[in-house]
């Protein structure tokens, strides 16, 4: 070619034929260089929930409530997001759920409502999921359509197939962006659904261990601070929160406080034991006039206090372990202030008696009839949590992984989520060796022979009792020496019936009026009590 020749060439070569060439060159590099053509876009398709079957299912998760303003989902903005927000949005991403559907259209129940702060080790929700198998029983509910005509197509589809153009979810809570859901999974994770998996009737165990990884699947997504334990499949009529038949709450404190003073636990204990059996706990709880609750009549299983880690003479930490069929708003945090007033010697161990004998003759022995609430400040939220929720034998069938593999655990049985939770646990133990150092450092200076803090410490331990009332949590309300008020002689709240009135003649029934729709249950929300 013409480029191509070397300037020996052009020897020989007239002045009219090089100006011509240079001419000939000038057009070849001003000609425009012709772009590759452009990639034809990408049609994203939309993944349609009707072609695919559904089964129920239960969840079993753990959460640490400090990081969350609560578990139940909320509409109007909130400072942190909730648990079932953040929960949501990554059954949403991994395309276990419709998002269009939101928490009705997948039928979710969750066993006991937890409010900011609280956190729980076993709580519990059932919902329908997207499904290799489908239904145990072989039917689905009546919301779902399943295009059966492509069925053929869609038993070869593989676990990581959910992850796919997984995309965010439609139900936004508040204006937060929920954390958690940058974390993806590849298909190198996730094991493939056989070509001959059933969609509708899993009819044997061999079929059943193709299922979904669903512990796998959304712990990815999820944020370490909350965790999927296990799974179950269940009928299609449970429910979370009508098939649970108790709820167990725990609640942590030390028995030395730091202004010197030690709570006594058999007072405690004695106070404790009076809470077993149905009674009255309107004044042992937050009144909540949204719900229009009139009947507060719950029953407590089991009341105890015991030791997690003490000493020689009985210091140390300890739990109340708290089983009831449900519980009312705040009753908890509410019973476990009284019994730290009791614990302080404020209060006599009776005083629960009192606070429940609402009628005359409603509770044997009390003398005095409290049918309005006395003014009192609940405990902290932080060392409250709900240990695990009861079902009737049977009903579950908790399961870890597909049933295909333990392939994510080690030679000694440990499980990687084991190992996540474990890894936490040991941080928080030198997070509690540096604070327990900076006491150590600080005892040098602010803490007398007597064990009491130095300035202006008083003699006796009472008397200190009586500057500051614990509420669990390290956290104390202070009342001036001398200025402690007992609860049966403090001004009362208005009686119930009255405040449900105020609520429905004003902001209740304006609001009613605005979400009738949204307020099918809020009448019955709170039998199941949280915490």
């Amino acid at each position: 070619m013409a480029s191509s020749l070397s300037a020996s060439t052009y020897d020989g070569w007239t002045r009219e034929e090089l100006i011509a060439r240079l001419t000939e060159l000038d057009n070849v590099q001003a000609r425009p260089k012709q772009r590759p053509p452009s990639p034809k876009p990408r049609i994203k398709k939309t993944f349609q929930f009707n072609a695919h079957s559904r089964r129920k299912i239960a969840l079993k998760f753990c959460y640490s409530g400090w990081e969350y303003g609560g578990l139940a989902f909320q509409y109007q903005k909130t400072t942190l997001p909730t648990v079932e927000g953040v929960l949501f949005n990554a059954l949403v991403k991994a395309r276990l759920i419709d998002p269009e559907g939101g928490f009705d259209g997948c039928g979710w129940t969750k066993c006991g409502r937890t409010d900011r702060g609280v956190s729980a080790a076993g709580q519990v929700i059932s919902l329908w999921v997207r499904s290799a198998l489908g239904s145990e029983t072989g039917t689905e509910d009546d919301s779902l359509n399943v295009a059966r005509s492509t069925s053929t197509s869609h038993s070869s589809e593989t676990t990581a197939d959910l992850a796919n153009d997984a995309s965010s979810s439609n139900l936004v809570e508040g204006e937060n962006a929920v954390p958690g859901l940058e974390f993806g999974f590849d298909e190198d994770d996730l094991k493939d659904v056989p070509l001959n998996s059933s969609l509708s009737k899993p009819t044997s165990i061999q079929n059943e261990k193709y299922e979904y990884e669903y512990l796998l699947i959304l712990n990815r997504l999820l944020p370490p601070t909350i965790r999927i334990l296990a799974w179950s499949p269940v009928s299609d009529d449970f429910s979370a929160r009508f098939s649970c038949t108790y709820r167990h709450y725990k609640y942590f404190f030390s028995r030395n406080t730091a202004t010197g003073s030690i709570l006594d636990i058999e007072r405690m204990r004695t106070a404790a034991s009076y809470l077993v059996g149905e009674h009255d706990f309107r004044n042992l709880c937050k009144i909540d006039p949204s719900k229009q609750i009139t009947m507060f009549k719950r029953k407590v299983l089991s009341a105890e206090i015991d030791p997690i880690s003490i000493d020689a003479e009985g210091n140390g930490d300890y739990v109340l372990n708290l089983v009831g069929t449900a519980f009312l708003y705040h009753q908890v945090r509410n019973i476990m202030a009284v019994l730290f007033m009791v614990g302080h010697g404020q209060e006599d161990p009776s005083v629960v008696t009192s606070l429940m004998n609402v009628e005359e003759g409603s509770e044997p022995g009390a003398t005095e009839v409290v049918d309005t609430k006395p003014q009192y400040q609940m405990a902290d939220a932080l060392p409250l949590m709900l240990w695990d929720c009861g079902y009737p034998e049977g009903e579950l069938d908790w399961r870890t992984t597909n049933g295909a593999s333990l392939s994510d655990e080690n030679e000694d049985g440990r499980s990687e989520l084991y190992q996540q939770l474990h890894s936490i646990h040991s941080r928080s133990r030198v997070y509690t060796a540096l604070n327990n150092h900076f006491l150590l450092a600080a005892s040098r200076f602010h803490l007398q022979k007597n064990g009491l803090p130095a300035p202006s410490a008083p003699s006796s331990t009472s008397q200190v009792a009586k500057l500051m009332i614990s509420l669990g949590g390290g956290t104390y309300k202070r009342t001036g020496q001398d200025k402690y008020t007992p609860l049966l002689k403090r001004n009362r709240l208005d009686h119930v019936d009255l405040t449900n009135e105020r609520w429905r003649l004003g902001k209740g029934f304006r609001r009613n009026e605005r979400k009738k729709a949204l307020d099918e249950e809020g009448s019955i929300d709170d039998l199941d009590g949280n915490e």
